[in-house]
């Protein structure tokens, strides 16, 4: 009797052909992640992760439907059950972030049901439906069981069990109460205080300060540590006291701490709340003190005036309403600028809006100006040819700015639509800058040398260097070199020529601080550890210990022999010397 054919096998009974979909789901993840290895930070790096799981998913369902030789309900059971809890899902637990469910989850759920139609290709119709259907349950039971904690630097997800709180509820419910309204003498700045973002100058570097530097005689202690409100902006110190931002629940709050002990001083609400994928909740930006006053940029465009001894609101503005803004895709990031009697922002409105500036003891709009239109970087102040001017980093590139009326006085434009720039230029002496250049295809950093000719403005390109290419973490400059994170790794370059010098430190996505006066790096790695690395043309480590716990993208504060630092999640305050 000779052997049938496979056209004599009826087609009810016919496998399913699931090496097709086996082979769309395991190229699901090479997309994801090769570009990335190939050309991290770029536009094909951004894509490709995030719409390899969605049109991965998709083509697995238009395969199903059309080639896999399922017949009748067994043919619709997969795409129905993949895709009608797809939109519950998205709509409802994970409407926060509307993206996690395509992305992070969607490929589990569609991989456990290629599984079970793995298996059981050559069973009956029937065995294959219920376990079709048995094992899209269970993915999704998983899945229904998972909340979205946020991503690293490298869009890699956290997630926790539904039954677990955040730390956001954590420091809610642990919060002592408020001790009331407070009081006390005007806030001055004083000699070592650390009164805004990144320093005095905004170039992250501290003057007329010496630590112990040797932590394995005299590791730094611990002074204070405890939960804070999420958020990703850094602390001001002033007259003794911190100021930061975080979520409270519904409320964004300026927060007041005594910077002896973290007792909350005061703190100041506003009913708003931002909340993304990759950062989670919570303002981005970092409070400026001036003249007794706090200085405040939600994530969403609120731009507050604050007394700093007691919180008492002097104006709120609305960069969005009163500045026609739009909100970037993960939040108003930039700390105010206080400059010439104005409060500068960016603003990323159109029509020559891109940055703002606001009057400082009014909060009315004084100009806008500028074609910024994507940033998350802040106001930076310089001086060039003797005259005092505010520089914006964005995807148009880099524009000046005289701070009295908005005058635009130079521009670098280098347009990178749609990319991320998110860093501080660096001044270098009167006529040099350097800046990173965003995370798209003009990767780096670039010099550049600015003249006044006349009433002209001149600005030439000194060098080009991909040996630098800084994500949303700054650099300093220090004695001839520039140090900071290429991508997730710590770097050193030349400052003349932009030559890579060394690239050591494996420290994620962190932050730096420069102690110029002895020559060291104090720098805050993406786990929550701070390292001490010399300042020098040779790799140096010369100690470390675990500051804090958890994802850290804020950037450390040393002022007055304490080390203050904080993520989203709790803040501290360490001693790096003996007291005197």
């Amino acid at each position: 009797m000779s052997a049938g054919t496979f056209d004599d096998i009826p087609v009810a009974e016919r496998p399913i052909r699931a090496w097709p979909g086996l082979a769309i789901l395991a190229a699901i993840p090479l997309l994801m992640f090769v570009p990335g290895l190939l050309v991290p930070r770029t536009m094909v790096h951004f894509i490709s992760f995030f719409a390899a799981p969605i049109l991965g998913s998709i083509a697995i369902l238009v395969w199903w439907s059309i080639a896999a030789r399922g017949r009748g309900l067994e043919r619709w059971l997969f795409p129905l059950l993949i895709l009608i809890p797809t939109a519950a899902l998205t709509a409802t637990i994970f409407a926060p972030s509307p993206m996690t469910v395509p992305v992070y989850l969607l490929p589990i759920v569609t991989g456990a049901g290629m599984l079970g139609v793995a298996i059981t290709s050559h069973s009956a119709p029937e065995t294959r439906r219920i376990t079709l259907v048995s094992t899209l349950i269970v993915g999704w039971t998983f899945v229904g069981l998972l909340r979205f904690d946020g991503a690293d630097g490298d869009l890699l997800p956290r997630f926790r069990w539904c039954w677990q709180p955040t730390e956001e509820e954590l420091f809610l419910a642990e919060r002592p109460a408020p001790s009331g309204a407070a009081e006390g003498a005007a806030v001055a700045i004083q000699p070592g205080d650390w009164p805004g973002f990144r320093g005095p100058n905004r170039d992250g570097r501290q003057t007329g300060e010496s630590i112990d530097a040797d932590w394995a005689a005299n590791p730094p202690q611990l002074v204070w540590k405890h939960r804070i409100g999420p958020g990703w902006g850094s602390f001001a110190v002033a007259d003794g006291k911190l100021f930061t931002q975080e979520q409270r629940g519904a409320a964004e709050a300026v927060v007041c701490y005594a910077a002896d002990t973290g007792q909350e001083l005061w703190e100041h609400r506003q009913t708003t709340r931002f909340e993304e994928a990759m950062g989670g909740a919570g303002p981005r930006a970092t409070p400026t003190i001036r003249d007794g006053r706090v200085y405040a940029q939600g994530a969403t465009g609120k731009l507050l005036c604050l007394d700093a001894a007691t919180g008492h609101p002097h104006w709120v503005a609305d960069v969005n309403a009163d500045a026609d803004g739009v909100t970037p895709q993960w939040g108003f990031s930039s700390s105010p600028l206080v400059i010439e009697g104005v409060v500068v922002v960016y603003a990323g409105g159109p029509s020559g809006k891109g940055t703002a500036a606001f009057a400082a003891d009014t909060g009315k709009l004084a100009w806008s100006a500028g074609k910024a239109a994507h940033s998350y970087s802040s106001a930076h102040p310089a001086n060039f040819g003797g005259i005092r001017q505010i520089l914006m980093l964005s995807d148009y590139g880099l524009e000046s700015f005289n701070p009295r009326d908005g005058r635009l006085l130079w521009e670098y434009p280098l347009l990178e639509k749609g990319m991320n720039r998110v860093v501080q230029p660096a001044i270098v002496g009167d006529t040099d800058l350097v800046f990173g250049t965003g995370v798209g295809g003009n990767q780096g950093l670039r010099r550049l040398r600015i003249a006044k000719k006349g009433e002209a403005w001149d600005v030439q390109l000194v060098w080009a260097s991909r040996a630098l290419k800084p994500y949303f973490n700054d650099a300093v400059v220090h004695d001839g070199h520039v140090f900071g994170f290429d991508d997730s790794r710590f770097c050193c370059v030349e400052l003349a020529n932009g030559r890579e010098v060394w690239k050591e430190g494996e420290y994620g996505h962190g932050q730096v601080l420069l102690l110029a006066d002895q020559g060291l790096l104090l720098v805050q790695a993406v786990n929550g550890k701070v390292l001490l690395v010399k300042a020098a043309s040779e790799f140096d480590e010369l100690a470390s210990f675990p500051a804090l716990k958890g994802k850290t993208w804020n950037h450390p504060v040393i002022a007055h022999g304490m080390l203050y630092v904080r993520n989203g999640q709790e803040a501290a305050c360490y001693r790096l010397k003996k007291p005197d």
